[in-house]
């Protein structure tokens, strides 16, 4: 299964996601809200404080979750993104939060957040 251009543009417009990872058992664990962008046909989510945060060390356990934005609720996979696309996501990152005080956008276009970056495999 993959993204439908509708769910791309959903997802991608909305302010914030829900996302909760997968358990072992196949369970899903409490959803946390985040701020998800669009660049080019991806859509990708950043730990604002890198690798250490709960939400993402709980996705790359079992690299399979759900998330809800847009009115899209869809079961994913966790992919880790190279380092090549990360001015990508850093400009789609810039063009939707901007408008925000620049003490919530920093932190997830900082070095440590490209580490902590996930494209979301529908």
């Amino acid at each position: 299964m993959t993204w439908t251009e509708q769910e791309l543009a959903d997802v991608g417009a909305a302010d914030e996601l829900r996302i909760a990872a997968r358990r072992e058992d196949g369970t899903l664990r409490p959803a946390v809200t985040i701020w998800a962008v669009r660049a080019g046909d991806a859509l990708y989510v950043r730990s604002a404080y890198g690798r250490g945060n709960g939400w993402f060390r709980r996705a790359l356990a079992t690299h399979e979750g759900r998330v809800d934005a847009g009115g899209v609720r869809k079961d994913v996979r966790f992919e880790e993104v190279p380092a090549d696309e990360h001015e990508a996501v850093d400009a789609a990152y810039h063009a939707k939060y901007d408008h925000y005080p620049k003490q919530y956008v920093d932190p997830v276009v900082s070095p440590e957040s490209w580490a902590a970056t996930l494209r979301l495999l529908a």
